[in-house]
């Protein structure tokens, strides 16, 4: 009897299996929906727009003015969104929300316009989204949500921005507030080109995609502006700087102090800004920012000196950039802003700073407060070889100072003072153990040291306080070791002071590292993941030192 059991439970666990195994869906699968739907499924497009969540969505120009939409996506217990933008950045967008709780308990479905990256600038049934009256819908069709409308447009937006909620918070009565997403995704799709079945979708995971391409400019294109310029522009440079919006920068050495430029940049209504900065950060650059409104209603172009991150930091008509004067000009041609200047200078600064504005807001009088960018990139260039690089490329040197520093002034010295304090009963090891790790800390904070006035001559930035600091707690190191050396022995009479001295200098070192690796990890703006990390191997150390120093107050 025991084979026809066995059998039995096999067959029984597979069934169960077989069962619970998920429905998919995919473009090569027929959509069955068990719910009526308001057009013709027949002639459906599809395309795979989010294979990392398992987005599908379906398409069909219903009639010279209507387009349907189908978005097929996996349930897990969210909301989910569909936006359409006219940049490819959330901001400005609109989008389409739906959820449906695991159980069905509730559900809804809603236009958002997206004002901001706040909750509060989340605005629920509002946005730009011709929404046809009870077109929407979203079901659940386990374990899938299909979410269903229709738009009243000739075309709509190419830039679709896909997002997924929190597990389990859905908005709810009376505000209706979208929680921050779990994750998003951004793309670019051709609705023409799309056939029933295909997967054919233009664009990456980046928040923008390529602009140039459909704008009409390249560095291979010959550049024909219809307005005049004050320099020749037949010997440009040509560099395509930020292919994510479709930045291209020209350039020239006019003379031998004098530098002409030309931004060219997709219009997308907003402001466009070029910054030239003495270390690649924001802080401390000067930029040159321009705008056309799309109905051409207002326009500028004004340098401003970028001294802090808030808006009010951000002062116009100041900045270290010698512009000549009447060189600057900014003109819409062809769907693309060009804006012109130059600069009297040996040689421009060579890391530069683009961004691009939130849609349709631009800097006014009286004030021309400049609004937060809504995208930003960094890059180097050689005016030389014509040739950039994105980012920074003190990068790793500046990292490599972070972890150096890290380990040696905020690891390996407390380890060793923890073992020195509580380990006196394991005599030799705990002294051994003691030296070998303290060695290895100066060691290495040392190299830290060493690095970070490398770096600090490289960017040209005085980090005063944090420089002195580290300068104090090599200079107190070097003490340490010089006193180890000097150390009398056990039976002689200043014993006592020198341990005094030894233990209380140890204590000042090891607080001042602490306090100045923190401070460091915030002057690098490496944001809140170093922190939280070192903040987690910094609290494990003093717990130990906690349990150990009650154990020691127990014994006496």
């Amino acid at each position: 009897m025991k084979a026809p059991i066995q059998l039995l439970f096999i067959i029984t666990s597979l069934g169960s299996f077989l069962h619970a195994k998920p429905e998919t869906d995919s473009c090569t699968s027929n959509l069955s929906l068990k719910v009526p739907l308001p057009f013709d499924t027949a002639n459906l497009h599809c395309l795979s727009v989010w294979d990392a969540q398992g987005f599908i969505l379906r398409y069909v120009q219903t009639s010279a003015n209507i387009w349907s939409f189908i978005l097929s996506t996996p349930d897990t217990n969210s909301y989910i969104a569909m936006g359409f933008s006219a940049s490819g950045s959330m901001v400005g967008s609109s989008a389409i929300v739906g959820w449906v709780a695991s159980r069905g308990s509730n559900g809804g479905i809603k236009q958002y316009y997206l004002g901001g990256v706040t909750s509060n600038q989340v605005v629920p049934d509002k946005g730009n989204l011709q929404v046809i009256g009870n077109s929407t819908f979203i079901s659940l069709q386990s374990p899938r949500l299909y979410m269903v409308f229709q738009l009243e447009t000739n075309e709509p937006l190419s830039w679709l921005i896909l997002a997924t909620g929190s597990t389990g918070i859905f908005p709810a009565a009376p505000d209706y507030s979208l929680t921050k997403h779990l994750d998003k995704f951004s793309t670019r799709i051709d609705y023409s080109k799309a056939n029933p079945g295909s997967s054919q979708v233009n664009g990456s995971s980046s928040s923008q995609g390529d602009g140039s391409s459909s704008q009409g400019d390249s560095c291979s294109s010959k550049l024909n502006l219809s307005v005049p310029l004050l320099f020749d522009t037949s010997k440009l440079n040509c560099l395509p700087v930020w292919n994510a919006q479709g930045f291209i920068l020209r350039y020239s050495q006019t003379s031998s102090n004098i530098w002409s430029f030309i931004l060219s940049v997709p219009n997308q209504n907003s402001y466009i800004s070029i910054g030239f900065s003495p270390n690649g950060g924001m802080v401390g650059s000067s930029a040159i920012v321009g705008w056309i409104s799309s109905n051409g209603a207002s326009g500028g172009m004004k340098q401003y000196y970028l001294s802090g991150y808030g808006p009010n930091q951000v002062v116009p008509n100041r900045g270290n950039l010698p512009i000549i004067n009447n060189s600057t000009l900014i003109t819409s041609q062809s769907s693309r802003l060009y804006m012109a200047f130059q600069l009297q200078t040996n040689h421009p600064l060579s890391r530069l700073i683009y961004a691009i504005g939130p849609n349709g807001v631009f800097p006014t009088v009286p004030s021309f407060a400049l609004m937060q960018h809504q995208d930003k990139v960094s890059i180097t260039i050689n005016y030389a070889t014509g040739s950039s690089a994105l980012g920074n490329p003190n990068l790793n040197l500046k990292r490599s100072h972070g972890v150096l520093n890290i380990l040696g002034w905020g690891i390996f010295i407390i380890m060793g003072a923890i073992v020195a304090r509580y380990f006196k009963d394991w005599d030799q090891f705990w002294f051994n153990f003691h030296v070998s790790v303290q060695s290895l800390g100066f060691v290495l904070g040392l190299i830290g040291v060493i690095s970070g006035l490398i770096l600090n001559n490289q960017l040209h930035i005085d980090f005063n306080l944090h420089k002195v600091l580290g300068i104090i707690i090599l200079v107190l190191a070097c003490l340490q070791i010089m006193a180890f050396v000097a150390r009398p022995k056990k039976g002689s009479k200043v014993r006592k002071h020198w341990n005094l001295y030894h233990h209380n200098i140890g204590r000042i070192v090891i607080i001042l590292s602490i306090a100045n690796i923190f401070y460091g990890i915030h002057l690098g703006n490496e944001g809140s993941g170093w922190m939280v990390g070192y903040g987690i191997v910094l609290a494990i150390l003093i717990s130990i030192a906690v349990i150990f120093e009650i154990g020691l107050w127990n014994k006496s």
